[in-house]
């Protein structure tokens, strides 16, 4: 059973940088797409980064592409879990959202919420100016 446990989060002062991390149990399969989302109260889960088994990269417009704010990263942590982490910069008020990390099986690997299926509980994060 795939299990997604994500750690960090909270109140963060605008302009500094915030790290999530996201637990994922080894999914049994070759192509493993990894990826981070946020979501606000009425709006669509808005897809920010992607990294797939070979460890390919793909943010999302939202995200402003590899000039952007946000990192993802991710690394092996034991025989059974991988490490997943976002890393945000500069945070900015409007970086207020609920945070989740996803994963997905296959070769397709961008960060469009609707592909996923396995996900992580979420965690608040709040940006003040």
């Amino acid at each position: 059973q795939v299990h997604l446990v994500q750690s960090g989060g909270g109140s963060v002062q605008a302009g500094t940088s915030l790290t999530l991390s996201c637990a994922v149990s080894k999914i049994p399969a070759d192509t493993v797409c990894l990826g981070w989302f946020r979501q606000t109260p009425g709006k669509r889960r808005e897809g920010l980064a992607t990294i797939d088994h070979d460890g390919d990269i793909k943010y999302s417009d939202s995200a402003n592409g590899r000039a952007g704010r946000f990192t993802i990263s991710q690394a092996d942590a034991g025989n059974t879990l991988s490490l997943l982490t976002l890393q945000v910069d500069n945070v900015k008020p409007e970086d207020t959202s609920r945070y989740f990390c996803g994963a997905r099986v296959g070769l397709w690997c961008r960060p469009d919420a609707e592909k996923f299926i396995y996900w992580g509980q979420g965690a608040q994060v709040n940006i003040s100016s």
